[in-house]
């Protein structure tokens, strides 16, 4: 054993010189536990406004929750502040960057060298070891290929990046919608509970004159029957105002005693004009992230046809080097000593598997995919169209219904209750004109909802992710500054 051991160790010497090996300078920041973040944080903000966190440490996790704390302490938290408190609380991102990190450690895989294989053998006749064999087989078309390998991974890595920022605009547009549709129902909720007042007063009204016998018991009921109907449509809509505060509270992340948060009472008003957007088509197209990662689909599938034609015959390459030591024990009790130096290739023979097979594969794997990347496209143009389509109109439906359809049906209200009070109008009328205000002014709400959805949708034809952008941003924030309700 004395003697083996130095032979080893020689050997285990000269092989890894000459394969050669990995520092961790060659790796160039891929071991990085935050490698590729960057890019996500970048791309994110500037279409977000906000810049999101990837968490590492408890550390950071208690910085990242007393922010929160502080962000949702606030009376009332507008749509910036709520996609900000998503990108820094939902736990779902989070997952979706550990993505990064994993396909980061796929690329440092790739970049180290392949670890040879030893061997060890002792043949010996009596007690008395007389051959010892050592083998060490490195794997050369592991090394020969390693270029191509670390440039798909390199790819599927910028790719994790997209994708990554991808989920953050998601998180942010859905954010801002939820938003969005809250402030939408608890503003429904405070005008039915002012109409339900007057309702309440009408139908006490209505009451006392019935007691006194100057209003016949059909007016009573239809009085009565209207605050009725009335309290019910109150009832079912502040349970779909908080229906919609706890969807927004589950993409902020929320629990516990910051649930206690409150949003504005009513969305901003309509913008003085529309905006015009000549080019949409060309800024979709040259801003959507996940045509960035269909694009970057079709390189890593390239390199892979490349890498697949270069192994197309051999897929197994093995280079064996080692020394045979040999001992010999003499007629005059003498010890000999001989050493040979061996070097053997194994690989696979391409008899039965040549390779096009796997070629074929990677052809159609290639032409799917540039085909895709070409559907994508065209979609993109189109989903571009359609929401500026969606936007521009549902923009002239608001405003008509702002400055036409409200007013008139306000003016038809005050005349019946004139006409009422002066004996003309009956009951019923006024109830049928009450009514249609009412109607008027949910649809109006109804209208400026739909809006601000369209507003962040645009955006997000923009940017792509399915749900991935901000989306009116400024004007949305100014409803931050109107008065909260009490929710």
């Amino acid at each position: 054993m004395s003697r083996r051991l130095p032979t080893i160790a020689a050997i285990a010497a000269i092989s890894l010189t000459a394969v050669g090996c990995t520092t961790t300078d060659a790796l160039n920041g891929i071991s990085d536990p935050m490698a590729g973040f960057t890019t996500v944080s970048m791309r994110s903000e500037a279409v977000t406004g906000s810049r999101p966190v990837w968490i590492q440490s408890s550390e950071e996790a208690r910085a990242v929750t007393e922010q929160v704390k502080s962000l949702v302490r606030k009376k009332t938290i507008g749509p910036d502040i709520a996609v900000q408190v998503a990108l820094l609380n939902n736990k779902g991102l989070q997952a979706a960057y550990a993505e990064v990190g994993l396909s980061s450690a796929d690329v440092w895989q790739e970049t180290l060298l392949v670890n040879p294989r030893m061997s060890i053998g002792a043949t010996g006749i009596g007690g008395f070891t007389r051959t010892v064999e050592t083998a060490i087989v490195s794997n050369i078309l592991a090394l020969a290929t390693r270029e191509r390998r670390v440039a798909i991974a390199d790819a599927r890595f910028r790719q994790a990046q997209l994708r990554a920022a991808e989920e953050t605009l998601r998180l942010a547009a859905d954010t801002r919608r939820a938003w969005i549709k809250a402030v939408a129902a608890w503003e429904t909720v405070s005008y039915l509970n002012r109409a339900q007042a007057a309702a309440d007063a009408a139908s006490e009204l209505a009451k006392k004159l019935g007691e006194t016998g100057a209003f016949t018991k059909a007016g009573q009921a239809r009085e009565h029957v209207f605050y009725a109907e009335l309290s019910g449509q109150t009832a079912k809509a502040r349970m779909a105002a908080r229906m919609a505060k706890e969807e927004l509270t589950r993409l902020m992340g929320l629990w516990g005693s910051d649930i206690d948060y409150q949003v504005p009472n009513a969305l901003p008003n309509l913008p003085k004009g529309a905006k015009a957007k000549r080019a949409i088509e060309a800024e979709a197209l040259k801003n959507r992230v996940d045509l960035d990662v269909a694009k970057l689909e079709l390189e890593a599938l390239a390199r892979s046809y490349g890498l697949t034609e270069a192994t197309r015959y051999v897929t197994d390459l093995e280079l064996l080097s080692g020394v045979e030591v040999e001992q010999e024990k003499e007629d005059d009790g003498t010890t000999r000593t001989s050493a040979a130096g061996n070097v053997d290739l194994e690989f696979v023979i391409p008899i039965f598997d040549t390779g096009k097979a796997r070629m074929r594969k990677a052809e159609l794997a290639y032409m799917q995919a540039a085909n895709l990347l070409a559907e994508k496209a065209v979609n993109i143009r189109s989903e571009a169209r359609s929401a500026y389509d969606g936007y521009r109109s549902t923009y002239d439906i608001a405003r008509h219904y702002r400055n036409n359809v409200v007013p008139l049906r306000t003016k038809i209200e005050e005349e019946s209750l004139l006409t009422y009070n002066g004996m003309i109008t009956n009951t019923f009328e006024l109830l049928a004109d009450t009514r249609a205000k009412i109607d008027s002014i949910m649809l109006s709400l109804d209208a400026k909802r739909e809006f601000w959805l369209a507003d962040v949708n645009l955006a997000t034809a923009i940017h792509g992710g399915g749900g991935a952008s901000s989306g009116g941003g400024e004007p949305v924030a100014a409803a931050a500054d109107e008065g909260a309700g009490e929710h």
